[in-house]
C-alpha cells in the first residue's frame, strides 16, 4: 500500500485497510458457512440416523469421551449452529418435525452415521446412564421421525445386525420347512417340463 503524506493521512490508511479487511473476512465467513450448510446437507441425505442432544453440562472430556466412543460404532458428534441446521434440513428435505423453532433451542449437538442407526443410540443411552446429564430432544431413524420418548425406547434395543440375527434365528426352522418344500416343488416342475419336452421331441 502506497502512503503520501500529501493526499492522506496515516490514520486515514489505517482506517482504510482495516475496513478492507472487514469485508474480506465477511466475505470469506459467508462462504464457509454455505461450504458448511451443503455439506451438512449431504450428510443428512445419506445419513440413517440423526438425533439431536441437548449437551449443556457436558464437559469438555465428557464430550471428548462421547465422541470417541461415537466413533468405534461409525457416526459423529458435531455441534451445530440451530439456523445451519435448518438450513441444511429444510435443504435436504428431512421430516419438518426435527426442523421447528421449539427443537431448535439451546445447545445443540447432532449424532449422524450412516450405518448401523441403533448403535449410537446404544451408546448415548449408556452414556445417559452413567452421567445422567446428557438429554435427547428429537431424531430421525430409517427416515422415522422419534421423539425424546422414542429414541430413549430405542436405546435398550440390540443392534441392526444382532436384531436382524435374532429375527432369522427365530425363524430357522419354519424357513428350512418352506425352502424344502420350494425344492421339491421345483424337482416336481422340472420333471413335468422334461417329460413335455421328450413326447414333444418323439414322432407322433
Amino acid at each position: 500500500f502506497a502512503f503520501h503524506p500529501f493526499l492522506i493521512s496515516r490514520a486515514e490508511a489505517r482506517k482504510y485497510l482495516l475496513d478492507a479487511s472487514g469485508v474480506f473476512f465477511d466475505a470469506m465467513k459467508k462462504i464457509e458457512k454455505s461450504l458448511f450448510v451443503q455439506n451438512l446437507t449431504e450428510e443428512l441425505k445419506s445419513a440413517s440416523s440423526v438425533v439431536l442432544i441437548n449437551y449443556s453440562g457436558l464437559t469438555v472430556k465428557m464430550q471428548q469421551d462421547l465422541k470417541k466412543r461415537l466413533r468405534q460404532v461409525e457416526a459423529d458428534m458435531e455441534v451445530v449452529k440451530n439456523n445451519l441446521f435448518k438450513l441444511a434440513g429444510k435443504e435436504a428435505r428431512i421430516d419438518e418435525n426435527i426442523l421447528t423453532d421449539t427443537v431448535l433451542t439451546g445447545p445443540i449437538a447432532l449424532i449422524i452415521t450412516e450405518k448401523d442407526p441403533i448403535a449410537p443410540l446404544q451408546v448415548l443411552g449408556k452414556f445417559v446412564k452413567e452421567h445422567e446429564i446428557l438429554e435427547f430432544k428429537v431424531g430421525i431413524v430409517e427416515g422415522i421421525f422419534q421423539d425424546k420418548e422414542s429414541l430413549t425406547r430405542l436405546t435398550n434395543l440390540p443392534s441392526k445386525e444382532n436384531l436382524q440375527a435374532q429375527i432369522i434365528g427365530s425363524l430357522s426352522g419354519p424357513l428350512y420347512g418352506i425352502v424344502g418344500v420350494l425344492q421339491g416343488n421345483l424337482q416336481k416342475l422340472v420333471y413335468i417340463l422334461q417329460e413335455v419336452s421328450q413326447k414333444q421331441g418323439s414322432p407322433s
